[in-house]
């Protein structure tokens, strides 16, 4: 089973993926990425496809028109776990 981030992880969040917040309601980070249009956006998230299949984790997202909205957390770990920092950091690193 896939650990969940311990107290100490969860707070170097803040320096390991500045951008990404504590979703409400839930063990999950959430960023929403402005592009110009929707052709940006959508090429976005087909580089962040690639990166998820990469990594076999999966976000959960959303597009409408230049935004995209994607929330990360661990199903199998029940919450946050390191898998979910290293694809945040991999799509911060295409944003």
């Amino acid at each position: 089973m896939i650990a969940k981030l311990t107290e100490a992880e969860r707070a170097q969040l803040g320096h390991s993926i500045p951008a990404w917040e504590m979703a409400a309601g839930r063990d999950a980070i959430v960023r929403t990425f402005k592009f110009e249009n929707f052709s940006q956006a959508w090429g976005f998230m087909t580089r962040v496809a690639l990166l998820a299949e990469q990594q076999d984790h999966h976000p959960e997202w959303s597009n409408v028109w230049n935004r995209v909205e994607i929330v990360l957390s661990t199903h199998d770990a029940g919450g946050l776990s390191a898998r979910d920092v290293r694809l945040a950091q991999a799509i911060d690193g295409i944003a």
